[in-house]
């Protein structure tokens, strides 16, 4: 917990805020008392790109590799690690570091990796020794981060710490994780329909969201050995969703398209007034131009189905009942995500957001407006720094 005498300093209230993708994870330290340009941050690989660069370092090198941890993002380190066993050197993995590939670790040693339990992952750490490459899962890597500002004499300790990452969520034994995330989605976009449904105080997250569990689990321990520390999580779409609003030419208008289309997922909104009206998901390497352009367009007609977007490979689609389908012309499109170049020079004619100048932190700070809107402590803080809203 950040440490503070006087009055001045009682008042203040810093947070770590880490937005991780699939290619960067972007941090911002947020202190009450600077303007939020003055406020540190840095754009570092992601934990799966880090990662990956050491397992492949591993299989140049031809030793056997033990990944232990938590369940982390996939993508890279997945892959990574699957070329790995089937180049024919050893991959193990605890059963929570192996949920990185699948949740079904019979699927995990399909792809050739070895599923060991902590007694087992002992002996072979006895057995292998100095050429064993041990590598730690986790999404959220505050040892680093606090030995990163520590280094550049700038004080680590914050009130709170707030992640956003992307969950498919723990689907059950053969049910497709596209549908079980959009399930989620549409439930909870039913509930509330704003980029704040998505954010949860640690302790109340759902069961099924093991991802995010597992950052929660290592946020809580940031720089406090007491792990009294709050914590917050929100999927990444909705973080960027909240910072995109956090752009002035965006907040200006009544209604409009807010696409973030990130390295591995694309995810469009419809808004009005700030609430959803329609959304899709999508995977971006699937898209083009004309296939993006087109499915915003039928997002603001509201003719898009989830059939629609499902079997084009994508998670799925949503039209609220509070939808009024267009008249034929697209609203404003806002983007954001580090993909956007895909839709310069669309005749949708869309328009980069750029939250308090920074793109890249659009992220962040959709999770301050959550720590604010979550923790009534925090709101006069956030507010104070990035407006009131």
């Amino acid at each position: 917990m950040a440490s503070e005498t006087g009055e001045g300093a009682r008042k203040r209230k810093r947070v770590l805020a880490v937005d991780v993708g699939t290619g960067t994870q972007d941090i911002l330290l947020f202190e009450s008392d600077r303007a939020i340009e003055n406020c540190f941050q840095m754009v570092m690989p992601s934990p799966t790109v880090i990662v990956a660069e050491r397992i492949h370092r591993a299989t140049s090198a031809g030793r056997p590799v033990l990944l232990t941890g938590r369940t982390m993002g996939g993508g890279p380190c997945g892959w990574a690690a699957r070329d790995h066993a089937q180049a024919g050197f050893a991959c193990y993995a605890t059963p929570d570091a192996a949920r990185t590939l699948d949740d079904d670790l019979t699927m995990v040693e399909r792809e050739g990796l070895i599923v060991v339990d902590d007694a087992e992952a002992i002996r072979i750490r006895e057995r292998e020794g100095a050429r064993l490459v041990e590598i730690a899962m986790h999404d959220f890597d505050g040892g680093a981060i606090y030995t990163a500002l520590t280094a550049f004499g700038v004080d680590p300790d914050v009130d709170a710490v707030a992640v956003a990452a992307f969950d498919h969520g723990a689907a059950p034994p053969g049910v497709s994780d596209r549908r079980f995330r959009f399930d989620a989605i549409t439930e909870r976009v039913r509930e509330r329909p704003d980029a704040l449904a998505f954010a949860y105080r640690a302790e109340d997250l759902p069961a099924d969201l093991t991802r995010l569990a597992a950052v929660a689990a290592d946020a809580v321990l940031y720089g406090d050995s007491d792990g009294d520390t709050p914590v917050f999580v929100m999927d990444t779409g909705a973080a960027a969703l909240a910072g995109a609003l956090e752009d002035l030419v965006v907040r200006g208008h009544e209604e409009c398209l807010v696409a973030n289309i990130g390295n591995f997922h694309t995810l469009a909104f419809h808004l009005r007034d700030g609430q959803i009206l329609a959304l899709f998901e999508h995977h971006t390497g699937l898209l083009d131009r004309a296939k993006l352009e087109g499915y915003l367009r039928e997002l603001a007609a509201g003719t898009l189905t989830n059939e629609r977007i499902f079997d084009d490979s994508g998670h799925g689609a949503l039209t609220l009942d509070t939808h009024i389908p267009t008249d034929g012309a697209t609203p404003f499109l806002a983007v954001t995500g580090p993909r956007r170049e895909l839709l310069r020079g669309s005749a949708l004619a869309p328009y980069e957001a750029t939250p308090h100048g920074d793109m890249m932190l659009a992220g962040c700070f959709g999770l301050l407006r959550a720590v604010a809107a979550l923790d009534s402590g925090f709101a006069q803080a956030v507010a104070g720094v990035l407006g009131e809203r």
